[in-house]
């Protein structure tokens, strides 16, 4: 008996021996199988070129640039209101004339249109009785200093033609006044003294050359002083005008210049100048508006057309690689790192927007490393070709 248990209590060892062993190779079993996928994942992302692509490949490190981000701002294109002028008529009365049409380019001092008005037949009447009394009046004054002279009439009456010259004259010059707030010109006045004849008409002219952009009469028309006839404007310069949000809005200031783009003019770009930042906050939309003018001597930019305004932000140093260094995949961005004897690694990186074909690093790559900066592309090809060898 003593001799069976002896065995049994060996066989008992031994089998207790074995399992330890097997459980030592399950626990190191996952340790080695991750070794093996990260080695797996190096080799899918390894390559060797071959010499005669050496050529092709450049390689570099990232490099440390100050960069100025862009920021796209929606924007419309206005008339400069410096330059443009609304015109009316002085008087309510009846278009008879028109000669001027939607578009037309118009110099200072041309007729656009003319007007017939009872309101400046009467004060043409009333400038005619204030002249004729001025004359009779000028003269009674001076045969009254010659009767003075003569010691016919005493020194009161002398006093008093006078005080009606006086007033006769202020009647006159209110009366011209009135003529030239209707419209009638030095001219037009002298001939009306000149002949007595009332003129019938006058013409509504254009103190400002431009284009005619609005024309809102139409032969026969009666019209009145409120009512807007004609808009001419220059727009030999316009206004673009964009809403800034809020939270960028103190970067902008007057006198820096921006770039102007508009979708319908093609890859075609404008140089704008701020000239003026609201100093309030749009409310509903939480953004400041922002004005800048631009040249526009051939009248390529015209008004309510849609643009975009690019703000370049205060520059900043940051770790850059160039657009030639990245490959993309998946939605990640990779670039490959020089291993030496023509064998590369690509790794993924964060990367932020591009700026003038350049950039940012966030993450992922440092100053001092090696990597193919233009080439890529050709790179992650042979890459892939491997892969499926």
């Amino acid at each position: 008996m003593k001799t069976t248990t002896q065995v049994t209590g060996a066989i008992l060892t031994a089998m207790l021996l074995a399992a330890g062993c097997g459980g030592g190779e399950e626990a190191a079993s996952p340790d080695k199988e991750a070794a093996q996928q990260e080695q797996k994942k190096e080799d899918i992302n390894a390559i060797t070129i071959r010499p005669e692509m050496e050529p092709r490949i450049t390689i570099g490190k990232p490099a440390m640039v100050a960069l100025a981000d862009k920021m796209q701002v929606p924007s419309q294109v206005e008339v400069d209101e410096d330059r443009l002028v609304r015109i009316g008529s002085y008087v309510t009365g009846r278009i008879i004339d028109l000669y001027v049409m939607l578009g037309q380019s118009v110099n200072a001092g041309d007729s656009l249109a003319r007007i017939s008005s009872p309101e400046l037949t009467e004060a043409q009447l009333a400038y005619l009785r204030a002249f004729s009394r001025t004359a009779l009046t000028q003269k009674a004054a001076e045969r009254a200093h010659l009767l003075l002279a003569a010691d016919v009439i005493a020194i009161a009456e002398v006093e008093r033609r006078e005080s009606e010259l006086e007033v006769a004259r202020a009647e006159l010059g209110a009366a011209t006044d009135r003529l030239r707030l209707l419209g009638v010109d030095n001219g037009a006045l002298k001939e009306l003294a000149r002949e007595g004849s009332i003129l019938p008409s006058v013409t509504i002219d254009t103190p400002k050359s431009g284009i005619v952009i609005a024309r809102n009469v139409i032969t026969g028309q009666v019209v009145q002083p409120a009512d807007l006839l004609f808009a001419v404007a220059d727009l030999s310069s316009v206004w673009v005008v964009g809403d800034v949000p809020e939270q960028i809005a103190r970067n902008v200031q007057v006198g820096q210049h921006v770039e102007i783009k508009v979708p319908a003019l093609g890859d075609v770009s404008f140089d704008g100048l701020i000239i003026f930042v609201a100093d309030t906050v749009n409310p509903m939309t939480r953004t400041v508006m922002v004005r800048t003018i631009v040249e526009n001597p051939r009248r390529r930019l015209k008004p309510d057309m849609l643009a975009s305004m690019h703000i370049v932000d205060n520059p900043h140093e940051s770790l850059v690689v160039p657009e030639t260094a990245v490959v993309r995949e998946a939605n990640k961005d990779y670039v490959f790192l020089a291993k030496g004897d023509n064998r590369f690694l690509r790794i993924p990186v964060e990367l932020g927007p591009g700026v003038a074909d350049m950039r940012p690093v966030l993450s992922g790559l440092t100053a001092e490393q090696n990597i193919v900066v233009d080439g890529a592309f050709h790179l992650d090809n042979e890459r892939k070709l491997a892969e499926l060898e």
